[in-house]
């Protein structure tokens, strides 16, 4: 007979999931991303301070689902059809640079003795936060304005760039990179072809009248189509041996994009799917990334503690120094604040760390310390980004700090009614 589930760990980790952003929000002056907190409350809770949680199969089930919808809500971040063809060609350009500067860094970083998985860390060091990257702008007032899009467009290529290449080299099975390439344009090809069908059905007015209708019903049929677009493609992504995080966000790459042009912005739908991620699932997996990390090899390693500094530095080495491509349009703060919310890397470094530890492409010690790192990054890095472009306040105003953005992009950008 199967053991009954236990509700102790699940009960402690959705005490953590409430009570985190509960306490942040008593402390507003405090800038602290929850995500840093539930993180640190899992450490504490878990098998390295208390011991209390262990993850069990609730938890892992839960945190699963948790990791599928952080990036599903990542891919739904982005609208390749909206973004300015002058700001693509530069945000390309500094993620380019990024890319290099983070395999030098990585392989330079070996050489030194410091690390001991170039390959690996190097990929992990690409990514930039958009969970935390996303949430400041939309606090800001900044998305849609010419910083905002910069620094998203910016840390989107990242987050997406570090995707492809741990799918490239990092997943499971022993296919050469050229072989892990073939199956990922299989799988592009098939996400075309579903995205086509998607495109062909919504165009009939019925059906989306249909779903318009049935969305704000207990049906929730966009939420529910929605959910099975995530797990279409994650067992796409599965099928051909790729990692899942790779369908999912893609999965939410076309969701958003299918909304838009099949119903309208329904701004409501979006807010739907964030409560359901944000609200239950995504929280689950930080905590339990926070239980699982390995608190005692990081202490007992002098160069895996010396590794989360290091780490740290790195990140604003390899994504502040090609922020100097936005000098030209948002001047020399806006500049320096847009290095700095790049350098702010957390959710991949989890994730990503957590699939290195399960291929064996990366050690438990090494793992702790670039989460160690991704932690002081999500700290600090945002909290000097406001203070560079003078706190929130000054955020608000209309492009307070790009005082030389050129007139095109301020055209593109600017709301009806807001001064040119």
């Amino acid at each position: 007979m199967d053991e009954p589930v236990a509700f102790r760990s699940l009960l402690i980790v959705f005490a953590i999931a409430f009570l985190a952003p509960f306490v942040l929000g008593l402390t507003p002056r405090f800038r602290l991303p929850a995500v840093v907190l539930e993180i640190l409350m899992g450490i504490v809770v878990g098998p390295s301070v208390l011991g209390w949680v262990q993850v069990d199969l609730p938890l892992e089930v839960l945190a699963t689902i948790g990791v599928a919808l952080l990036f599903f809500l990542a891919g739904g971040e982005v609208e390749i059809d909206r973004i300015p063809p002058e700001i693509a060609r530069i945000a390309l350009f500094g993620f380019a640079l990024s890319v290099v500067l983070a395999f030098a860094v990585a392989f330079g970083l070996a050489a030194a003795g410091v690390i001991a998985f170039p390959v690996a860390v190097g990929i992990l060091l690409v990514s930039c936060g958009l969970g935390v990257v996303v949430p400041v702008l939309k606090d800001s007032g900044q998305l849609g304005r010419p910083f905002g899009e910069f620094v998203l467009t910016g840390a989107t290529l990242r987050e997406f760039g570090a995707v492809l290449l741990l799918t490239l080299f990092l997943t499971a099975g022993q296919e050469r990179p050229l072989d892990r390439l073939a199956l990922v344009a299989v799988f592009l090809v098939s996400c075309g072809a579903l995205a086509l069908t998607l495109r062909l059905l919504t165009r009939f007015k019925g059906l989306s009248e249909v779903l318009y209708r049935l969305a704000d019903t207990t049906a929730q049929i966009q939420v529910r189509g929605a959910m099975l677009l995530l797990v279409v493609f994650a067992a796409l992504a599965e099928a051909v041996n790729l990692e899942i995080i790779l369908g999912t966000f893609f999965a939410g790459m076309l969701v958003m994009l299918t909304d838009r042009r099949a119903v309208g912005p329904h701004v409501e739908f979006r807010q739907k799917l964030e409560a359901i991620g944000f609200g239950v699932f995504v929280p689950v997996f930080f905590i339990v990334s926070g239980v699982r990390f390995d608190l005692p090899a990081l202490l007992s390693s002098p160069l895996a503690m010396a590794q989360a500094p290091v780490v740290f530095l790195a990140l604003l080495v390899i994504h502040g120094l090609p922020a100097a491509v936005y000098l030209p349009f948002l001047g020399g703060r806006g500049t320096v604040a847009a290095g700095l919310l790049q350098a702010s890397s957390l959710s991949f470094l989890v994730a990503g760390s957590q699939i290195a530890l399960g291929l064996g492409a990366l050690d438990t010690a090494t793992a702790s310390g670039l989460v160690a790192g991704g932690l002081l990054s999500s700290v600090v890095y945002p909290l000097l980004a406001l203070t560079v472009l003078g706190g929130a306040p000054a955020l608000l105003r209309p492009t307070a700090s790009l005082t030389v953005v050129p007139r095109r992009l301020l055209t593109q950008h600017t709301k009806p009614g807001e001064p040119r």
